[in-house]
């Protein structure tokens, strides 16, 4: 290796180690702020976030490597054009797409370490950050108990306090509406003073509650007597179960079966699978359509039905009778039969609709599997691609440093996600071939990537302000005459 392209992969890779982990961690901090509110307030121990937000750093990999790629590439051709080395280089006899060689070699690289990342680590921590999320959003928050507010945490009881010092265990004017019976608030306790204190356990949570008074009212017990009591208590504790407010984690086992968290061997197994059970669906069909609806050409040969048919008929491949098959049924036996065509009919319909959204419902979940598996391959590509289009841009604007390539970086990561989203929806709804919908921001945006290699080889300064006034100049040349000659007022 020359030095020449030594010292070309050393200056791509302090800009690309510097803006991959910054877009990650902007990415990582938009997804936190997203689930903010979901998440604070629940009582949930900072390592849980934190293991959390590891998980979805490793899953938006795949957004921040390809924004990394095209940002570096552009600083650091633009960084050796704004020096003039790029000019030097070319002007010793190297073509730019010699001096693109090592970086190509570079990418393609991390393009192939970029799909085994997809298809190895990205499933696990898709299985893992999913499931952890789905565990803290349904987690219940934290019972904090506020002066004058009520407080219904806990399932069953409304729990409301004066005043609380501020240690946060004594507390007066208490009182507590019961109704854990789902008899209404038929139960209540009002107290004086009191304190709050944990169990042993912290399972817990311990009202010893002081000069006071329990009201309950409703019916005994196998009767219909109506009775109302009130009780007077000089000391009482009232103990809250908190175990169900406990953080607990679900089994991995209900999420593993979805399109994300499968590498590319699983995805095509469940794809055949699917694609199995599509066709097992359409012979289910028929199966439950015969008790429904006879067909006279079952247990007969084919050209003797036709024959049959034909012989019995004035007009071709129609069949005629005599007289109705309702004047052939007994008149009180008629509304009978009405009413039972009305219900096959009905009956006929309905399996239809269901074995109908049963068959869409299996098109749309086979479409994620194939999206899912051709994500896999979309990424690393994508690393090239945004590659192909940064290093010849960078070479055009010729200028460093993070102002103008990163304007300009982010417009292009922009149109290419929104090309990419929108191909996934197209594909989602079946308006395109899911290989299709995946591919389509490639497709589109590697003619623009050969189209700027191009104009970098020929030293193009398509984005510069003499290049626009030349081209306003050359087009307003190929105007008539006639039409730029000004009218006589």
């Amino acid at each position: 290796m020359k030095k020449l392209d030594v010292l070309l992969i050393r200056s791509f890779i302090g800009p690309f180690v510097v803006t991959f982990f910054v877009a990650l961690f902007v990415l990582v901090m938009q997804f936190f702020w997203l689930y903010m509110d979901e998440l604070i307030g629940k009582g949930v121990g900072v390592f849980l976030l934190i293991e959390l937000l590891v998980y979805m750093a490793a899953v938006l990999v795949q957004l921040a490597l390809p924004l990394a790629i095209l940002l570096s590439s552009i600083m650091t051709f633009g960084n050796l054009g704004e020096n003039f080395e790029l000019v030097a280089i070319k002007s010793s006899g190297i073509s730019l797409l010699r001096f693109m060689k090592p970086l190509v070699i570079l990418i393609i690289i991390m393009s192939g370490l970029a799909f085994v990342f997809a298809n190895n680590v990205m499933p696990v921590a898709n299985l893992k950050a999913l499931s952890l999320l789905y565990d803290l959003r349904n987690k219940k928050p934290a019972m904090i108990i506020r002066p004058s507010q009520f407080n219904n945490d806990l399932q069953g009881y409304s729990i409301r306090v004066g005043s609380m010092d501020k240690d946060g265990k004594k507390i007066t004017d208490v009182l507590i509406y019961d109704h854990s019976d789902m008899m209404g608030n038929n139960k209540v306790v009002m107290a004086k003073e009191g304190e709050i204190v944990p169990s042993p356990d912290k399972q817990s949570l311990i009202f010893k509650l002081r000069d006071g008074w329990q009201y309950h009212e409703g019916y005994k017990n196998g009767s219909h007597d109506y009775t109302q009591v009130r009780m007077h208590f000089d000391e009482w504790d009232k103990d809250f179960d908190l175990s169900g407010m406990k953080f607990t984690r679900s089994s991995e086992e209900g999420f593993r079966n979805a399109n994300q968290m499968m590498n590319v061997s699983q995805l095509t197994v469940a794809i055949d699978s699917l694609k199995k059970q599509k066709e097992r669906s359409a012979g289910t069909l028929q199966t439950y359509v015969a008790q429904y609806v006879v067909l006279e050409t079952q247990g007969k040969p084919k050209d003797a039905v036709v024959a049959a048919l034909a012989s019995k008929a004035t007009v071709p491949g129609e069949r005629r009778y005599d007289t109705s098959f309702r004047e052939l049924v007994p008149e009180a036996s008629q509304k009978a039969m009405v009413q039972q065509l009305t219900n096959n009919v009905r009956n006929f319909k309905s399996l239809v609709d269901v074995m109908a959204l049963d068959s869409r419902l299996q098109t749309e979940n086979w479409m994620k599997y194939e999206i899912e598996l051709h994500r896999k391959f979309t990424l690393s590509f994508a690393c090239l691609l945004l590659f192909l289009i940064g290093a010849p841009l960078g070479a055009i604007i010729r200028k460093g440093g993070l102002g103008m390539p990163l304007v300009v970086a982010v417009t292009f990561f922009v149109i290419f996600h929104i090309l990419n989203i929108s191909g996934e929806k197209l594909a989602k709804s079946e308006a395109v071939k899911p290989w299709m919908g995946m591919w389509m921001s490639t497709i589109i945006l590697l003619p623009l990537a050969l189209w700027l290699i191009a104009k970098a080889r020929n030293d193009s300064r398509i984005f510069t302000k003499e290049w626009y006034t030349r081209a306003a100049k050359s087009l307003v040349a190929m105007l008539p005459k006639s039409v730029l000659k000004k009218k006589p007022a």
